[in-house]
């Protein structure tokens, strides 16, 4: 596999004044990275989910006049676009990398696979890893460790709040070593995947 690692430069991309000039460094030095990471990912995750999966890189296309505070790759069971779908997600602010399973607020039927989650919390604790950690927004940099209390709240918000989304997952700090060694970064991602599997199933069936 032809591997990308991710360097301090990648990471300075955030600090470009400028819309153009931003979303210029971003396709010429993070994208491409993308491809490349996100073409092995995707084929992994369609063997091991079984059914066909498939590479989005965002486009920020919306944006006129704010550059991107982050930019990613989005992993999802339909070709034409993955907001509307549970999805993975791999990417980058200005100090880390996020490796998520995403649940954002344009899912259409986002009260339906709260609850069905809702319903799942038991089983739900016992796959999550002590290590990872939770957002309630994409937008925001911050997330919080993952707990039974962080959970609870961050899903009951997910099920009654129109704008609430939920992301389950790692951050990875901009200056870790495990960012310049490709196959060891793979293998953390493609690991995280796996263990989000039987929570994206859950929620596609919903």
């Amino acid at each position: 596999m032809n591997l990308p690692s991710f360097t301090k430069e990648d990471f300075q991309v955030f600090t470009i004044n400028g819309l153009d000039e931003r979303m210029a460094a971003i396709r010429t030095r993070i994208q491409p990275k993308f491809k490349l990471i996100g073409t092995e990912l995707t084929a992994d995750l369609s063997t091991l989910i079984g059914d066909e999966m498939f590479l989005h890189i965002a486009k920020h296309a919306r944006r006129t006049v704010n550059p991107p505070k982050d930019t990613w790759l989005a992993i999802g069971p339909n070709k034409r676009g993955y907001k509307q779908y549970p999805h993975f997600q791999l990417g980058l602010f200005d100090d880390h990398l996020f490796i998520w399973l995403a649940f954002i607020y344009e899912l259409p039927n986002k009260t339906e696979i709260a609850t069905k989650l809702m319903d799942q919390m038991d089983t739900i604790k016992q796959l999550i890893p002590s290590d990872f950690v939770i957002s309630r927004d994409h937008m925001v940099k911050g997330a919080n460790p993952v707990s039974d209390i962080e959970l609870q709240e961050a899903l009951h918000r997910f099920q009654t709040v129109k704008k609430a989304e939920l992301l389950i997952g790692r951050n990875i700090q901009h200056d870790d070593e495990i960012l310049s060694k490709p196959e060891e970064l793979y293998t953390l991602a493609l690991n995280t995947f796996k263990t989000l599997i039987p929570i994206y199933k859950m929620a596609y069936s919903s």
